[in-house]
C-alpha cells in the first residue's frame, strides 16, 4: 500500500457502531424535526447504511426513541447533580429551582431537539412512552423532594407544576428562548408551584 492510498476504515464493533449511529442521530435530529428526517441521512452522517440502522434498533421510530431516552437519561444526570452541588439544608425551593434551570439550559442548547414534544410536534409512539416513563419518574422525584405523601392537593399540584412548565417552555421556545426570561420563566413556574401546594413545607 502506497503513502498516499486511503487507510482502511476501521471496523467498530457492536456497541461502538450502536454508539455512533446514536450520536449521529442525536446531532441530526438536533437541527431537523424527526418526521422531517430519512433513516438514510442518518446512516450516511455515521458511515452506516440504513439496513444496519434498522438491524440495531429496528425502525426510525425505535432509533429516534433510544435517541430520547439517552437524552433524558443524561437531563437527569445533570438534574441530580446540580442538586447535590447545592450546600446541605439549601431550602427545597432552590432545590426545586436548581433543576429546573437545568432543564431551561438544555432547551436553549438545542431548541429544536429539546422543543419539539412542547410545540405538539410529531413524534412516534415510541419516543412517547419513553417521555411518560421519564415523566412519571420526574414526579415522583419531585415528590420525594417535596417530601408530600398521598394527600390530593398535592398531587394535583405536581402535576399541574409539569404541565405548567410544559406550557411556558413553549412559548419560551417561541420567543427564541431570550436568556432576560429565563429567571422570570423560573420564579414563575415556582409560584406556580407553591400555590398548588399552598406552601413550601407540606
Amino acid at each position: 500500500m502506497s503513502a498516499s492510498s486511503p487507510s482502511p476504515r476501521r471496523r467498530l464493533d457492536v456497541q461502538q457502531r450502536r454508539a455512533a449511529i446514536l450520536q449521529a442521530a442525536r446531532e441530526v435530529y438536533s437541527e431537523q424535526p424527526y418526521g422531517t428526517v430519512p433513516t438514510a441521512v442518518i446512516a450516511k452522517a455515521c458511515g452506516a447504511s440504513p439496513s444496519l440502522v434498522f438491524h440495531y434498533f429496528g425502525s426510525k421510530a425505535g432509533l429516534y426513541a433510544e435517541v430520547i431516552r439517552g437524552a433524558l437519561g443524561e437531563l437527569e444526570a445533570a438534574q441530580e447533580q446540580a442538586i447535590t452541588a447545592l450546600s446541605p439544608g439549601v431550602p427545597v425551593r432552590d432545590r426545586v429551582r436548581a433543576a429546573l434551570a437545568v432543564y431551561l439550559d438544555h432547551i436553549a442548547a438545542g431548541p429544536t431537539f429539546w422543543g419539539v414534544p412542547l410545540r405538539g410536534g410529531e413524534e412516534p409512539s415510541e419516543a412517547q412512552a419513553v417521555r411518560s416513563e421519564a415523566r412519571a419518574r420526574y414526579m415522583e422525584r419531585l415528590g420525594e423532594l417535596l417530601g408530600v405523601g398521598t394527600f390530593p392537593r398535592h398531587l394535583y399540584a405536581i402535576a399541574g407544576f409539569y404541565g405548567f412548565i410544559d406550557q411556558a417552555c413553549a412559548r419560551w421556545v417561541q420567543q427564541g428562548c431570550p436568556a432576560d426570561q429565563r429567571d422570570l420563566l423560573l420564579d414563575a413556574a415556582l409560584g406556580a408551584l407553591e400555590g398548588g401546594l399552598g406552601d413550601w413545607r407540606v
